[in-house]
């Protein structure tokens, strides 16, 4: 019998739903054999946002770690499924001590939990010749909120070797996510490198979840896609010899085909032909696609080059504030009215910020989805497609502000709301709202200045 080791994917993004990897676990221990479950929740904005809220003294882990974790936590160590994840975000070691109080609390076995550490620039031994790097990825004058290298694969295949049941990461590549219990399993060396291109294909068909089972693909009339309120997330069967099987839990919603491997092969991909990963240069134009039906499609022929000289960093930084708000006109004559309030707004606001106007046409008729005895009011417009009723067009008017002064945007949101008195007539629904923002930028550091490295968490750093 072939050696098989298979990673089912948890989570694709951060805010993705929250019980996708029940029956991918449910699908792992009926499978039986080794098996490793990951969760890919860090996109640039969402480490920013992460850094933002450690700084403030909030939590620097992905915030629903433990909704995503409690219902599959003890199955896991139970059938010995590893689970490697980059949710620690910018607090990896407080998200193995949360994981570690959800275990205690669900009466589960104390995990060996390991943590990576070396993606945060600004803790970095080498900070002095980090930071004029930083700086010049960046806007005169503007100094890094925060900067994060994107790690590779070989901290997370230490720690699995080391013994652990769970790795928290923060920055690390997407694919490294399974390249590195891949290569922890089947013993791959590193400068194997068509084996470690394969493992990197595998984790980034996997890394973004649902896209590859048919989510991100469907296309209702065009690519269409049943069962997407159940749909299933990812499984990669992995050989010994880099060749992988795409599949997807068994009674859940999606599809796997030829086609959404495909898509999800080429996205965000710069170059087929050298994609650059910290671990390897992945040549996808030699790979070859084979559809087995009933959710299964193989792929041969990763082949690798060597790995780049720099690591790209993310660095965030200060974008000031956004301001966004909303007006509603009806009736005769809406959209006219609804333009004049916009020239009136543009008016009043003129050469103290940027400002954006847009109108939306929507139908003002709303089909309750839920009862209001069930504490939850969801209402959709416009109607469904088989639904035809008669409509009053409603147009929306929509601002967007921008400044780094924050009492500009606030003046800007009160200007929005004496619409209601100060014309046109007719206008009502006033909803605004404030936010600071941070801005990204990339930067490439040499791999000399980034000192990666992984730790059993045992309570303190």
């Amino acid at each position: 019998m072939q050696n098989l080791f298979r990673i089912g994917c948890g989570a694709g993004f951060g805010g993705d739903r929250l019980d996708a990897a029940i029956p991918v676990v449910q699908s792992l221990i009926a499978s039986g054999g080794p098996s490793c479950l990951m969760f890919e929740t860090l996109a640039e904005r969402t480490l920013a946002l992460a850094q933002l809220a450690r700084a403030a003294g909030g939590v620097g882990y992905d915030q629903h770690l433990m909704q995503r974790l409690r219902p599959i936590l003890a199955d896991c160590l139970q059938h010995g499924i590893t689970i490697v994840g980059n949710f620690g975000a910018a607090d990896p070691s407080g998200a193995a001590q949360a994981i570690a109080a959800l275990a205690q609390e669900l009466g589960a076995r104390a995990p060996r939990i390991f943590v990576v550490t070396g993606d945060d620039l600004m803790v970095s031994p080498h900070r002095d010749k980090v930071v004029p790097i930083l700086r010049d990825s960046l806007p005169p004058n503007t100094a890094p909120l925060s900067a994060n290298t994107y790690l590779g694969a070989k901290e997370i295949h230490d720690a699995l070797l080391a013994g652990a049941d769970i790795v928290v990461t923060g920055r690390v590549a997407d694919p490294a996510l399974a390249l590195g219990p891949a290569a922890a399993h089947f013993g791959w060396s590193f400068d194997d490198l068509d084996l470690i291109a394969a493992g990197t294909m595998a984790g980034h068909l996997l890394e973004c979840g649902g896209q590859v089972t048919g989510g991100y693909f469907a296309d209702p009339g065009r690519k269409d896609v049943l069962g997407l309120a159940t749909l299933g997330f990812p499984i990669v069967e992995i050989s010994e010899d880099g060749s992988l099987v795409v599949t997807k839990p068994a009674n859940t919603g999606g599809c796997v085909t030829a086609a959404t491997v495909k898509e999800q092969l080429l996205y965000e991909i710069h170059d087929p032909a050298a994609y650059l990963t910290p671990d390897v240069v992945l040549d996808l134009s030699h790979v070859r696609l084979d559809d087995q039906g009933h959710d299964r499609v193989a792929l041969y022929g990763a082949r690798g080059k060597p790995r780049p000289a720099t690591l790209k960093a993310t660095v965030c930084y200060d974008g000031g504030f956004l301001g966004e708000g909303s007006i509603s006109y009806s009736g005769p004559n809406a959209e006219t009215r609804a333009r004049l309030a916009a020239d009136i707004l543009r008016d009043r606001l003129a050469n103290k910020m940027a400002v954006r106007t847009s109108l939306v046409r929507t139908q003002t008729d709303l089909v309750p989805l839920a009862n209001e005895d069930d504490g939850l009011q969801i209402a959709v417009s416009p109607p469904p497609f088989d639904r035809t009723v008669p409509s009053q067009r409603d147009v929306r008017l929509h601002i967007a502000v921008r400044s780094a002064d924050r009492m500009q945007v606030e003046h800007a949101m009160h200007e929005l709301g004496a619409l209601y008195t100060c014309g046109p007539g007719g206008g009502g629904g006033v909803r605004s709202s404030i936010c600071s923002r941070v801005y990204t930028s990339s930067a490439l550091i040499p791999r000399e200045l980034v000192q990666s490295s992984c730790f059993e968490w045992e309570g303190a750093e």
